[in-house]
């Protein structure tokens, strides 16, 4: 199980967020939601130790998930890689090897319909081939806990259909899957359960009891911002 504890955290003058507190067991996928800096990339990076945490603790199989992080996959937003760095799909895929032998590379890119592509540059492939090929790196990496930052951002309908296939497959292998998202169709609802985030845990439960008018009003009207322009309706899951 992994189990966040009055977890604070930000950027230096400035709390993002504030006592959030939940559990994740084994084949759960978790949905995090909320508006544009509600902090739920800070949430994933905080988790990780990527930010500085001003208090809290994060466990994982009832030990500190700083000292396992090999155990933990984490992919982030399309926006913050360097798409022209000249790396190819089979250099990034292999990092997630760990400097482990890479036998799994082969049946994981084939796996994702990307082994005829693994010379590539990954600044010439399509959004949707690039989230797959962090994707199989997390993969190869074997981790027990899975953190997706907006992974469907800038992909076709084929490929979140892949990627959501995928997660299915990890949740059913007893993963852990955290996944910060806009999308509200679908995808959110194939979640055991969904996070409600604006700065403070809002509501937590199923896509149903959680993406309701009522708590979507709290979270929504805190700073006045807007859902992503691929939202659906509260009423879809009422």
């Amino acid at each position: 199980m992994l189990v966040v504890e009055s977890l604070s955290a930000g950027y230096p003058g400035r709390a993002v967020l504030t006592d959030i507190s939940f559990q994740v067991s084994r084949r759960e996928m978790v949905g995090i939601v909320g508006p544009n800096g509600a902090g739920k990339s800070t949430l994933l990076k905080a988790l990780l130790g990527l930010l500085p945490r001003v208090s809290g603790q994060v466990w994982w199989e009832g030990r500190l998930l700083s000292r396992q992080r090999q155990r933990v996959a984490y992919i982030p937003q399309r926006s913050q890689i360097d798409w022209d760095y000249p790396i190819t799909v089979e250099q990034v895929v292999r990092l997630g090897c760990g400097g482990r032998p890479a036998a799994q590379m082969v049946p994981t890119l084939e796996r994702l319909g990307l082994l005829d592509l693994r010379r590539r540059r990954i600044g010439t492939l399509s959004g949707g081939q690039q989230q797959k090929v962090f994707l199989a790196r997390a993969l190869v990496q074997g981790a027990e806990v899975f953190l997706f930052d907006e992974p469907l951002t800038g992909v076709d309908a084929a490929a979140e259909q892949a990627i959501l296939h995928v997660l299915r497959e990890l949740r059913r292998q007893g993963a852990v899957i955290l996944v910060s998202t806009h999308h509200w169709g679908e995808f959110l609802q194939s979640m055991n359960r969904v996070m409600l985030l604006n700065q403070r845990l809002i509501a937590v439960g199923t896509p149903q009891e959680v993406m309701t008018p009522e708590f979507l009003h709290h979270a929504y009207s805190v700073n006045q911002l807007s859902v992503g322009a691929d939202a659906q309706p509260p009423q879809l899951f009422c």
